[in-house]
């Protein structure tokens, strides 16, 4: 069992198929707050019109969300569930592996002051894209490694940056990128407890074993331009 977890063959790591998932509910069975813990803005849209969104997963999403809310340019975060077949799951429900949702962070971000290729580049180097249904000790479909893009643009940007990301880690002797790029699909938010779980008013200490590889992502130095 102990080998099984260590490389993602655990049974919570195989993808669940719709026909299989948990059934979930019409509405949220939680509240979600409106307010983030850090920036003060709002966590839910519809965001200012100059602002654009990006989603991605990259495994526990404590962790993730805290690199990019102290990200400069980056207005605001929230923890959530997307990717799976169950319509409003809880926490719990991911947990089991029965709703194939993985664990995502969505980032409202200005682009005048930071690119959607310098979020690219803090997702790659702050996780391990090779692991698939894992990241360190934590296995389980719910911690792939996921980009979620929001129009054609960054769809492109992001697939360019993995192929970019891969070569730098052939040369560095890692292995295969696993990370999933699909067009951004319904995000559920997670319960009010995770979003911004690791803030300085709910858990400045809490545990995150969020890692990256230790190769850099040789893309996403700059801002857009318009």
């Amino acid at each position: 069992m102990f080998l099984d977890a260590l490389f993602g063959r655990s049974p919570r790591a195989r993808m669940v198929s719709a026909d299989e998932a948990l059934p979930g509910r019409d509405a949220p069975a939680f509240d979600i707050p409106v307010t983030h813990a850090v920036t003060g803005n709002p966590i839910q849209g519809p965001f200012p019109a100059h602002l654009r969104t990006a989603m991605f997963g990259m495994g526990c999403f404590w962790g993730a969300e805290r690199r990019f809310w102290n990200t400069p340019g980056v207005w605001s975060t929230a923890v959530g569930y997307a990717a799976g077949h169950t319509p409003h799951p809880t926490y719990k429900e991911v947990c089991t592996g029965q709703t194939g949702h993985n664990e995502v962070v969505l980032v409202v971000f200005d682009p005048s002051e930071v690119s959607y290729e310098a979020l690219l580049k803090i997702f790659w180097e702050s996780h391990d894209p090779t692991q698939g249904m894992r990241q360190g000790n934590d296995v389980g479909t719910q911690y792939r490694s996921g980009i979620y893009t929001m129009d054609d643009d960054q769809a492109a940007a992001a697939e360019t940056s993995r192929e970019a990301y891969g070569a730098a880690l052939d040369r560095a002797g890692r292995g295969a990128i696993t990370t999933e790029v699909l067009p951004a699909p319904t995000l559920y938010y997670a319960e009010a407890y995770h979003q911004q779980y690791l803030s300085p008013s709910k858990n400045p200490d809490g545990y995150c074993g969020l890692a990256g590889t230790g190769v850099s992502c040789p893309i996403g130095t700059g801002v857009e331009s318009e």
